[in-house]
């Protein structure tokens, strides 16, 4: 799938969307081919589109068994931007709904920065971190600090 991002919203919606949608190609169509990421989430780390898929794929597998959609909304967001480099950093909470009802389950809020860069006048993220902090007594992670 090939779409034109030509504002760095259109990438965030983009992810907003393809979430939601739990569509695979829509949602990697927002990467790089070369991305590289730390996610807090199974792997230390992605390299690449062919990696990042397998994990999208199995993501938006295990939303589709258990018959949920998921929302996303960026908070206290953040864009530095150039003429072909960009940074965002946010929080990022996802909240959880049953497909059927509609009924919120759950939700997490975990902090994110996408590093994108412009080629043919079209943003892609190049690099993205996902991380949430630390209760340092438990070794826990912190969830819900918003």
């Amino acid at each position: 799938m090939t779409i034109g991002f030509y504002k760095i919203q259109d990438v965030l919606e983009n992810y907003k969307c393809a979430v939601y949608e739990k569509d695979v190609e829509r949602f990697l169509s927002t990467y790089d081919v070369e991305v590289h990421i730390y996610d807090c989430w199974g792997n230390w780390e992605s390299k690449g589109i062919s990696t990042w898929r397998e994990s999208v794929s199995a993501w938006f597998k295990s939303l589709r068994e258990d018959g949920v959609s998921l929302k996303v909304d960026f908070n206290d967001l953040v864009v530095e931007e150039n003429l072909n480099l960009a940074f965002v950093h946010c929080a990022v909470t996802f909240s959880a709904h049953e497909e059927v009802s509609g009924d919120k389950l759950r939700q997490i809020t975990n902090r994110i920065t996408f590093g994108l860069r412009k080629v043919n006048e079209s943003w892609s993220i190049f690099h993205e971190l996902s991380s949430i902090p630390i209760n340092t007594e438990t070794g826990s992670g912190i969830f819900n600090l918003r």
